[in-house]
């Protein structure tokens, strides 16, 4: 393979080179041990456009060693509107988790690719290997033996399966992951700042079963903006042929600024589209020397507002559970295991879930559910205090337990 070390005991092989994989891979790397990333592709790529990092996700990168000063993203004060521009809600911000962690405020708007890019570019050289696809595994009383569709076994003394939701590792491990089509569809899309707009605030808005919304980002330390359309959709449903006409005709039913943004979105090469599947819920992530982060074990929903962040946050909760452990010895890899789930798994669940029924409510209410729950959620606290107490408080809670990730 390489010249790197690869120490029994200390071999950590991981499927997938996404977000997830490679905060496994730096976290691994930060407690010692020896790392390979197999990524099927000829090299990693992330998918998508802009994405929305919550504050205890930087934290995490920023132990890592990426720079998430001021010009890695764009602070936002995130706001529930309806189609009109009301404000139904808005997110607070914890005063006492932005002094924990030294960041202000919760979201940050960031490219994507802009965020990922920095991750890898923290990684030593040979620890990827592309173009090489596993297929599954082999327990073995002495390891573990990582299968490929293209190459070789490798033997190695933990695998972690961060091949996303058709993870062929999750599939293994845990049986037919009996993904869904959740009735949605979300186009993504970015653009360049044009001036004029108040770049503090981003907004969800919900017209009555479609969401359009906006948020601040930095691209390459440029001011620029990502949108998004969410509206329904299904496993037979098929794109649009004209999807500029499509999206200008769904923002057409929203206040201003959301028209605006078609004008400065090149939509050949600005504008990603994601159908939405699920999975039902895992109550147990590991299995013998397996372990899964990400989309292998829990598939996001636009409503869950951060899968990246999500993957991240896993890779590294894996690794700080992993962290001295000699991986030889099963009795406390399954040690580490059980901590890692019993922080992970219910937390996560949570998020994913209460995001799946926010999903339900916006966008397949029957028409008479939907005329009530806005005039509720427009007349009321109802969204704000629903999302804090279902969203926020334990994110919250999380946050304040990071106390190694803490600036005072």
């Amino acid at each position: 393979m390489t010249e790197m070390a690869w120490r029994p005991g200390r071999r950590v092989a991981i499927a997938g080179a996404g977000p997830g994989g490679i905060s496994a891979a730096l976290e691994m790397l930060r407690q010692g041990y020896d790392v390979r990333v197999f990524e099927k592709a000829p090299e990693p790529k992330p998918l998508g456009g802009a994405v929305l990092l919550s504050s205890p996700v930087l934290a995490v990168l920023r132990h890592y060693g990426v720079d998430v000063g001021p010009s890695f993203g764009s602070k936002t004060l995130v706001e529930f509107r309806n189609n009109k521009g009301k404000v139904r809600a808005r997110l607070p911000f914890n005063e006492k988790v932005e002094s924990a962690l030294g960041i202000d405020g919760w979201h940050y708007g960031v490219l994507r690719a802009t965020a990922f890019r920095k991750m890898l570019e923290l990684l030593p050289d040979g620890v990827i290997v592309p173009d090489r696809a596993v297929s599954g595994y082999e327990d073995t009383s002495a390891g573990i033996r990582v299968v490929f569709e293209n190459a070789a076994p490798v033997e190695a003394d933990l695998l972690i399966g961060a091949d996303g939701i058709r993870s062929k590792v999750s599939a293994q491990a845990f049986g037919d992951p009996g993904l869904f089509h959740v009735g949605l569809r979300v186009w993504l899309a970015w653009c360049e700042d044009w001036g004029g707009l108040d770049r503090s605030t981003g907004a969800i808005t919900h017209a009555r079963d479609v969401q359009a919304s906006y948020f601040p980002m930095l691209h390459e330390g440029k001011p620029g903006w990502e949108w998004w359309i969410v509206e329904k959709s299904g496993e037979t449903a098929e794109a649009p042929e004209d999807v500029e006409a499509h999206l200008r005709k769904r923002l057409s039913h929203f206040a201003a600024p959301l028209p605006a943004f078609a004008e400065r979105t090149d939509f050949s090469t600005q504008v990603f589209r994601w159908e939405i599947y699920n999975r039902p819920s895992l109550t147990s992530w590991t299995t013998g020397r397996v372990a899964c982060v990400g989309d292998a074990v829990h598939p996001v929903s636009p409503y869950a507002a951060y899968g990246m962040g999500m993957a991240i946050e896993d890779g590294y909760f894996l690794g700080r559970a992993l962290g001295g452990c000699d991986l030889s010895d099963r009795a406390a890899v399954s040690k580490a295991f059980a901590r890692y789930e019993r922080e992970r798994v219910s937390y996560v669940n949570h998020h994913v879930e209460f995001a799946r029924k926010l999903g339900q409510q916006f966008h397949h209410a029957a028409a008479p559910v939907g005329i009530l729950r806005d005039m509720v959620f427009d007349n009321t606290r109802v969204l704000e205090k629903l999302i804090t107490k279902d969203y926020l408080a334990d994110a919250e809670v999380m946050s304040l337990n990071l106390k190694e990730l803490h600036v005072t």
